[in-house]
């Protein structure tokens, strides 16, 4: 399994649900580790180095909100959100700060190890890839390799959901992509994820190369879906 040898760090107030989780990804193969509130996880995230985060929204002491932040403060460690409202005020923040998924409770274990497996992957540089190396469009260029990505001479901090979306745009920019197809990109056929998700994280891109004068990144096909833009910015 593509996940073996990886470390999660569970942070959760409930003890049932981190006993759950520890549990569900032990059987997958994965090591855990486990934290009961906001402060005890960025203690853990600085000793551990885990290479993903499940995050609670709602704990005492400090909020998985404000641990989100402070881990995006500091790198694009991988965060799943875990979260006990089922409205979209907590999935779009959590997307909008950086978060990589997000899991409505109650949930399923197994749906919760299959989420985490996808973002490990993409980790591993394992999605459905365009070719290797580096791919350019306008004054756009992604580092395919490092998962990084520029705009001019500008480098753009994007999350590795981010960095997946743009890139399956630029490795086919005069193709129009269904968010459905979008979602196959990154996360493999049959991948329950809604369309406002994908909606939010393109929200988010638009966002971030727009402070680096990126505003033509990323076109919308009215009924279809998105597209590559030109990437020309003030040229355009």
């Amino acid at each position: 399994m593509a996940i073996m040898q990886r470390s999660v760090l569970v942070v959760d107030d409930d003890p049932h649900i981190r006993d759950l989780l520890t549990f569900a990804l032990g059987k997958a193969g994965l090591a855990t580790r486990e934290a009961g509130d906001g402060e005890a996880a960025l203690a853990a995230i600085a000793e551990q180095a885990p290479d993903l985060v499940i995050l609670d929204i709602n704990m005492p002491r400090m909020d998985g909100i404000e641990v989100c932040r402070r881990i995006r403060a500091h790198g694009a460690l991988p965060v799943l959100f875990l979260s006990s409202r089922d409205d979209e005020i907590d999935r779009i923040l959590g997307i909008e700060l950086g978060a990589d998924d997000y899991v409505v409770k109650p949930f399923s274990p197994r749906e919760v190890v299959a989420r985490v497996a996808a973002i490990l992957r993409r980790v591993n540089l394992s999605p459905p890839p365009p070719p290797p190396g580096a791919a350019q469009v306008g004054r756009l260029s992604l580092d395919t390799d490092g998962w990084r990505a520029r705009w001019g001479e500008d480098e753009v901090s994007l999350t590795l959901t981010e960095f997946s979306i743009i890139k399956a745009l630029a490795a086919a920019p005069q193709k129009v992509f269904t968010r459905d197809a979008i979602i196959d990109r990154i996360h493999g056929p049959g991948f329950a994820l809604t369309d406002r998700t994908i909606d939010s994280h393109v929200r988010n891109l638009r966002a971030k190369f727009a402070t680096v004068g990126g505003s033509d990144v990323i076109e919308t096909r009215a009924g279809v879906g998105y597209q590559m833009g030109p990437c020309l910015g003030g040229e355009a």
